[in-house]
């Protein structure tokens, strides 16, 4: 069964040391968005959004950018929040802790921001303290798996909707292999929590 909310030890360390959600006295959402931007989802996932009148955060992979630079500008200037995702979507558990902060400064040099998330939620404490002075860890309280191609789209629309809460942080992907998923789940995970009165709000 895979794992929705995220290990105990990183809600432990939140939110002193590792953002995992921001409840509030009002009721918020912060809708972030991995691993983009790419042309085959992006563009879509950004009218969904604009059709609902919301914003969220994107967590980038800087060569996506340098790639695709006027998906990163629409991104920006619609009025999202952009985070770094590394350079090259790196997993930090196989990275030595000099190479993968270098690999970090490489994708801010494309993506201006100080919101930073590791790919696959995978850090050792060394990268951490390397990064910490200069970057706000952030993970999530929801992970839907709309990456995994053995999600259907109607789980990865119950595991949004069953683990959110006033301040959850949740995760969907504006990749290619995410993309079917969300287009499905994310207008109507919006839909959803917009009836009961939830704002969505940018990190």
């Amino acid at each position: 069964m895979n794992r929705v909310r995220p290990p105990f030890l990183y809600r432990w360390l939140s939110p002193q040391y590792i953002l995992c959600d921001a409840p509030g006295e009002e009721k918020t959402i912060y809708l972030t968005f991995d691993d983009g931007p790419v042309p085959e989802a992006t563009p879509r996932i950004l009218e969904i959004l604009g059709e609902y009148g919301v914003r969220a955060t994107f967590f980038m992979v800087g060569d996506n950018v340098r790639k695709f630079p006027g998906i990163y500008e629409e991104v920006r200037a619609r009025g999202h929040a952009a985070g770094n995702h590394t350079f090259h979507h790196l997993n930090g558990w196989h990275t030595p802790a000099g190479a993968y902060a270098e690999d970090v400064q490489r994708c801010r040099e494309y993506v201006d921001s100080t919101l930073f998330r590791p790919p696959h939620g995978r850090f050792t404490p060394a990268q951490y303290f390397l990064l910490r002075r200069e970057y706000r860890f952030v993970l999530w309280s929801v992970l839907t798996w709309d990456f995994d191609s053995r999600t259907p789209p109607g789980k990865c629309l119950e595991n949004a909707v069953s683990g959110t809460r006033n301040g959850s942080v949740v995760v969907f992907h504006d990749s290619i292999k995410a993309r079917d998923n969300v287009i499905y789940a994310l207008p109507r995970y919006l839909e959803h929590f917009s009836s009961l009165g939830y704002q969505f709000s940018t990190l």
